[in-house]
C-alpha cells in the first residue's frame, strides 16, 4: 500500500528550481570576484579558453581597477559584451580551424612578457577543445580524429585530457611556461571529477605528471586508432608536458573559483526551503552512464521500500561525470551522457512510484545538442510505450535525446555561461509500504 509521506505540489519544477540553483552559484559574475589580485605594476593581459571563460572575462572587467587587455576562446553561442579582452568563438567538443587562430594568437599575446607583468589565465571545462594547438608534426586533423574516438571510446575525462595533453603545444602547463618571467595567477571553474588542475581544460597553465607512456597505454586500453605521426610523438617522448618543479611556473599561482560540489551544496539549500531533506551522495561520480544509474537505482529502490538509508521526502544529489561508450555503430543515436544515465534510470525503475529525476549539463550543453538534459516522471516509461517507444531500444542505440524529446520532457537552459559538469537530482517524494 501507498503511505504518503509528502506534499510536493509540482515535484518537476522542484528539480528545475535545484538545477537552475546549482547553476547560478557558478557564475562567474557571483564567484570570480572575490579571487582578484591588485593590478601589477606592469601590463595585465588576460587570455583564457573554455565555455565559462567568456563570462569570467567579463566578470573581470567589472571588477579590475586598471589597464588591461587580453583574449579567450569560447564555444559557440557563448560570447559576452566585453569591451578590453577580445572574445573568440570556436567549435566544442570537436576543435576547428578557429580554435586553431585564437590558440596561437593566444601563446603571441604571453610571449615576451616581463617580470612586472601579470597574466590573468581564466580557465573552464571546453577549453582542451577550444585551446587546440597540435604538438610537433601533428595537424588539425590529427588532434581532431583523437578528439573524436576519444569521446566515444567510455574513456574517462582524466584519460581523455592525458592524451591531450600530450599531443598539443599549449596544454599540460606548455602556454604557463609562455608567460614566464610574468607573473601567473590561473583562475579554474572545474568541470572534472576530483577538481585536479591539470585536467580542467587539459591543464595550459599548470604542471601534469602524466607521461607520454601512459597516454600511449590510454590509446592501447581503448583500441583508438591513431595516425602515424600521433604515435611518433608519443613514442619519441617529444610530446612530454612542463613537469612539477619547473622553474618556470614555480612562482605562479592557481586558485578554484567554482567547482561540482559548490553546487550542489546550492541546489541542497533550494531543497530544504521545498521541504525535503537533500543528501549529496558525491560531486564526482565517474563510470559508465547506464552503469551509475544502475547503482543510483538500486539507492532509490531501497529509500521507497524501506525509507532507508535515506528517509522519505528527500532528494539524492550527485555530481561527476559519466562516460558513454557508442553501442550504436551506425552513429544515429543523438547521445548525450547525462541523458543516457535518466533513460538507464527509468529502465531500471520500472513502474516505481513516487519517484521524480533531473540528470543535466551544467553548461546547458548535453553531449553536443543544444539541449542540457532531460526530468523523468514516475509514468515516464508507461507513457512511452502508450506512445510506441521502447526505452531499452532507445538506450541501445545511444539516442535518449530523441526519447525525452519526444515525450516533451527535456530540459533545455540556452548558453549557462558556465560549467561545473553533471548535475543529478533524485525526488523521492513518498515511502510505498509492502505488506
Amino acid at each position: 500500500m501507498t503511505d504518503p509521506k509528502a506534499n510536493i505540489p509540482d515535484p518537476r519544477a522542484v528539480l528545475r528550481s535545484l538545477f537552475d540553483a546549482a547553476i547560478a552559484a557558478a557564475q562567474p559574475a557571483v564567484c570570480l570576484p572575490p579571487h582578484l589580485p591588485p593590478p601589477p605594476k606592469g601590463r595585465t593581459i588576460v587570455i583564457g579558453a573554455g565555455k565559462a571563460s567568456a563570462a569570467m572575462a567579463l566578470a573581470l572587467e567589472a571588477h579590475w581597477l586598471g589597464p588591461l587587455e587580453g583574449l579567450v576562446v569560447t564555444r559557440y553561442g557563448y560570447q559576452q559584451p566585453c569591451q578590453r579582452i577580445e572574445i573568440v568563438q570556436a567549435s566544442h567538443p570537436v576543435p576547428d580551424d578557429a580554435g586553431l587562430a585564437a590558440s596561437k594568437r593566444i601563446a603571441d599575446l604571453v610571449t615576451g612578457l616581463k617580470a612586472d607583468d601579470l597574466v590573468v589565465a581564466l580557465i573552464s571545462g571546453g577549453g582542451s577543445s577550444l585551446l587546440v594547438a597540435p604538438g610537433a608534426g601533428l595537424t588539425l586533423a590529427d588532434k581532431q580524429a583523437v578528439n573524436s574516438a576519444l569521446l566515444a571510446s567510455g574513456a574517462t575525462i582524466a584519460e581523455m585530457n592525458c592524451v591531450r595533453r600530450h599531443l598539443s603545444s599549449l596544454k599540460g602547463g606548455r602556454l604557463g611556461a609562455l608567460c614566464h618571467p610574468a607573473k601567473l595567477l590561473t583562475l579554474l571553474i572545474s568541470d572534472v571529477p576530483g577538481d585536479a588542475p591539470m585536467d580542467i581544460a587539459s591543464g595550459p597553465t599548470v604542471t601534469d605528471s602524466t607521461t607520454c607512456a601512459e597516454a600511449l597505454d590510454i590509446i592501447a586500453r581503448y583500441r583508438i586508432d591513431v595516425s602515424a605521426p600521433v604515435r611518433a610523438l608519443l613514442e619519441s617522448g617529444q610530446g612530454e608536458t612542463v613537469k612539477p618543479g619547473d622553474a618556470r611556473l614555480k612562482g605562479s599561482e592557481v586558485r578554484m573559483v567554482a567547482a561540482p560540489q559548490i553546487a550542489l551544496e546550492a541546489a541542497a539549500q533550494v531543497a530544504r526551503a521545498a521541504g525535503l531533506t537533500p543528501y549529496i551522495l558525491g560531486d564526482s561520480l565517474e563510470g559508465e552512464a547506464r552503469d551509475v544509474a544502475k547503482v543510483l537505482a538500486g539507492i532509490t529502490r531501497q529509500v521507497v521500500l524501506h525509507n532507508q538509508p535515506f528517509a522519505v521526502p528527500c532528494v539524492l544529489l550527485s555530481g561527476g561525470e559519466t562516460t558513454v561508450t557508442i553501442r550504436d555503430l551506425r552513429g544515429t543515436g543523438r547521445g548525450g551522457r547525462n541523458v543516457e544515465f535518466l533513460l538507464a534510470l527509468a529502465v531500471a525503475l520500472g513502474k516505481l512510484d513516487g519517484v521524480y529525476a533531473l540528470a543535466g549539463d551544467t553548461d546547458g550543453v548535453d553531449g553536443i545538442e543544444e539541449i542540457a538534459g532531460a526530468v523523468l516522471t514516475p509514468d515516464t516509461i508507461a507513457r512511452a510505450w502508450a506512445m510506441g517507444l521502447n526505452p531499452r531500444t532507445y538506450l541501445d542505440h545511444n539516442d535518449a535525446h530523441s526519447f525525452f524529446q519526444a515525450l516533451g520532457d527535456s530540459v533545455v537552459t540556452g548558453p549557462t555561461l558556465t560549467n561545473v559538469n553533471d548535475f543529478r537530482a533524485i525526488l523521492v517524494e513518498r515511502h510505498l509500504s509492502i505488506k
